[in-house]
């Protein structure tokens, strides 16, 4: 018997909106499934989920209950739950950002993020487990059990958004948001048999911080279907007054475009690692070559190209990257740095040794690189490449505090192809086309030009529905 959960977040919605459902009686039902699978499965939720406050998400179902769906443009999406990283400030509400220095945080102001969830109507549960600053590609933050895929509890959910993915792949939320500097909404989406959205650079405000000068890093969408995808980045789409920088308005919504064809697309493709030398799984081999046959099969013409990006752009990525850690770690007094995890305090220190003219060059050869790379692609629709290497790996099987830098390498090698799409602003997304036959998932990712979303959802949304995954249900649900 088909139960609330099982459905999508947005045929919830619809419920709520038909009156057949209300967001108290949701958020009550996705409690009483994260209660019950903390008994059965206690490290599992709690590697999940950084913090739970169930009276404060059921004050705020009756708030929305109240109002109810507020006219034509309300969001198909309003009274579901859902929960927010804890990388996003959230007023009133803890948020330690993954790390035991802010393990007393709470700040006063919320950002842009999770006031557009607020505004539509979503309801939080609470903040989703991240690493620390959000920087590894694997979830296991200091003092609290990891993030694992519920496709298999010895193996790791990804990062650094492994709170969300781990939470909506098991069914305790129905979608969830995400961020995404190097592949953090994409890798986890990929460990754990989900959509993994990353939108266009500017796509949405990164209201107030604004702490990222390279462009790297957006919040995105993080779902079960590509249409619960889009309808997530409708909410969370948007610019404001004060931001640096922003992609200019689609046609329509970004859920209508899941409804539309995409037409007959050139798609390139290559499978050669951009960011480390490493052999690529026959399993990420056998999902990109199966998505291949699929988008042919739907008519789209494939063609293989070369790497977009040269070998000496990891150089400049990294450079930039131990810069962006340094930006968290040197406000930091003493005795506070002293609580890092190793690999934070040795990105911190290389970033820290970078001269203002040093970074200043790398970002402007990084944005070189990056227009390199779009011109190339420029005459193609989409790219598609694997996700990850490998399928997800044992927990541990990355972290390394005793070698931080054989830690970074290792993060390359699992990861070499999600941040060139961060470095070129392009949009991209992890789809969950393959499972081994151990049953762990492996995502395809399809790429698109700056702004171009509404394609890539549509292709997304086509895919979809020429091989569905939705019936696939993880162990753990």
């Amino acid at each position: 018997m088909t139960e609330l959960h099982d459905l999508t977040a947005l045929e919830q919605g619809a419920l709520v909106r038909s009156g057949e459902t209300s967001a108290v009686e949701l958020t009550d039902h996705y409690l009483a499934r994260i209660e019950r699978a903390g008994r059965e499965h206690g490290d599992f939720v709690a590697g999940a989920f950084a913090f739970l406050d169930p009276d404060l998400a059921r004050a705020r179902a009756r708030e929305v209950a109240a109002v109810g769906p507020v006219g034509d443009g309300a969001s198909p999406l309003a009274g579901t739950p859902t929960a927010i990283k804890d990388l996003n400030l959230t007023a009133g509400v803890p948020t330690a950002f993954g790390s035991p220095v802010f393990a007393d945080h709470v700040p006063e102001v919320s950002d842009a993020v999770t006031l557009a969830m607020e505004a539509a109507g979503l309801v939080s549960l609470g903040k989703t487990s991240t690493p620390e600053f959000g920087s590894p590609c694997y979830t296991e933050p200091e003092g609290r059990p990891p993030a694992v895929t519920p496709w298999d509890t010895t193996r790791m959910a990804g990062g650094s958004s492994g709170g969300a993915a781990a939470a909506v792949a098991a069914g305790l939320v129905p979608a969830a948001q995400g961020s995404d500097g190097g592949g953090s909404i994409r890798i986890p989406a990929s460990c754990c048999g989900l959509v993994g959205l990353k939108p266009t650079r500017g796509r949405i405000s990164g209201f107030p911080m604004y702490g990222d000068p390279i462009g790297l890093a957006t919040s995105g969408s993080i779902a079960r279907s590509v249409g619960d995808a889009a309808a997530l980045l409708d909410v969370l789409a948007g610019r404001r007054a004060s931001d640096p920088y922003w992609a200019p308005e689609p046609s329509g919504t970004f859920l209508e475009a899941t409804r539309r064809g995409p037409g007959r697309l050139r798609i390139a493709r290559f499978v050669q690692p951009v960011i480390a030398d490493v052999d690529v799984s026959a399993e990420s081999r056998q999902a990109y070559e199966e998505a291949s046959q699929l988008l042919a099969g739907l008519g789209h013409i494939i063609e293989d190209v070369p790497v977009p990006l040269p070998a000496e752009a990891v150089t400049t990525f990294e450079t930039c990257w131990s810069v962006l850690t340094a930006l968290s770690v040197t406000p930091l007094p003493p005795e506070k740095r002293d609580l890092l995890r190793p690999l934070t305090r040795w990105l911190g220190e290389r970033g820290e040794a970078v001269t203002g003219p040093e970074f200043g060059l790398a970002i402007g050869r990084l944005r070189e690189y990056a227009a390199g790379a779009l011109i190339r692609l420029a005459p193609y629709d989409v790219v598609l490449t694997p996700t990850l290497a490998t399928p997800p790996l044992p927990v541990g099987a990355i972290r390394n505090d005793a070698d931080p830098a054989a830690d970074f390498e290792a993060q390359k090698r699992f990861t070499p192809w999600t941040s060139a799409w961060n470095v070129t602003g392009m949009p991209a997304i992890s789809l969950p086309l393959h499972w081994t036959a151990e049953g762990l998932p492996v995502g395809v990712m399809l790429a698109a030009r700056p702004a171009e979303e509404e394609l890539l959802l549509s292709l997304a949304a086509q895919v979809e529905a020429a091989s569905p995954w939705r019936d696939r249900h993880p162990p753990i649900w």
